[in-house]
């Protein structure tokens, strides 16, 4: 398996990092990727790449959260690590209408802007669209090309958003979401095809059933893994074959 979003260089992690990687390794995963979140993050993320080379890998981006009206600076930073060295992904990028709705003139424009950095570079993007699915949709959609490629991450929309993202060559980054009892993410995946979607626990964050409410971690993969078998009615080694070859297919990895 592939975790394909993960912040596990967050503060959450500090004291017990070497095991939630040895947990993860024990689980099946066998390479996490790690989506940026802003100035702020950048070097602690560096830090557990260089400690877990090939197994932890960086993606580069500024996430909406971040965006305020002094975004360019912020911007002007990511710029800079993308010109320095080669990332798997622009990420991780997008609109948040949840916390902060006045930021989102900023928010669209940085996202366009890191859109066009990740054509230009040949990187997917990774989306953040939480109650912005289709305003991010109306965004994307002008920009994409058909070398365009992406996910958009901790998909929980519906059967004509999903389409949508699909309409583009997109993935659905699935996590811990498609385990809550009242959330109808299953539903709407049963009409999904499995070559559309790639994994992610999106750690700390949205822990799975069992666990939720307590930190995320990569291992937990394993029960959205499960989840989603029973969802298809496949095996979880299916899950894990076609999941993963989208995850290696989409970034590009060496594995």
């Amino acid at each position: 398996m592939i975790d394909t979003h993960a912040h596990i260089y967050l503060e959450q992690f500090h004291k017990d990092l070497d095991q939630v990687i040895d947990d993860a390794k024990e689980a099946g995963v066998q390479q996490i990727l790690m989506p940026n979140v802003d100035e702020d993050t950048i070097d602690d993320m560096m830090e557990v790449e260089e400690k877990y080379p090939e197994y932890c890998t960086a993606m580069m981006g500024l996430h909406p959260c971040s965006v305020n009206k002094h975004f360019e600076r912020s911007l002007y930073l990511v710029e800079e690590w993308l010109n320095k060295r080669p990332f798997v992904a622009i990420g991780e990028i997008g609109t948040d209408l949840y916390w902060d709705k006045s930021s989102f003139k900023y928010q669209k424009e940085a996202f366009c802007i890191q859109v066009n950095w990740a054509k230009q570079k040949g990187l997917p993007v990774v989306i953040h669209c939480r109650d912005s699915i289709d305003e991010t949709l109306d965004l994307l959609e002008p920009l994409v090309t058909s070398a365009s490629r992406g996910v958009f991450h901790c998909f929980t929309g519906n059967q004509q958003q999903a389409d949508r993202i699909i309409a583009l060559g997109f993935k659905l980054g699935i996590g811990g979401v498609v385990t809550f009892k009242n959330s109808g993410l299953d539903q709407t995946l049963k009409e999904v095809p499995l070559e559309h979607l790639v994994l992610e626990t999106d750690s700390p964050y949205l822990s799975p059933v069992p666990f939720r409410g307590k930190r995320n971690q990569p291992a937990y993969l394993q029960h959205i893994l499960n989840k989603l078998s029973e969802t298809y009615e496949t095996t979880p080694e299916d899950i894990k074959r076609v999941s993963t070859n989208n995850a290696i297919a989409l970034f590009k990895l060496n594995t």
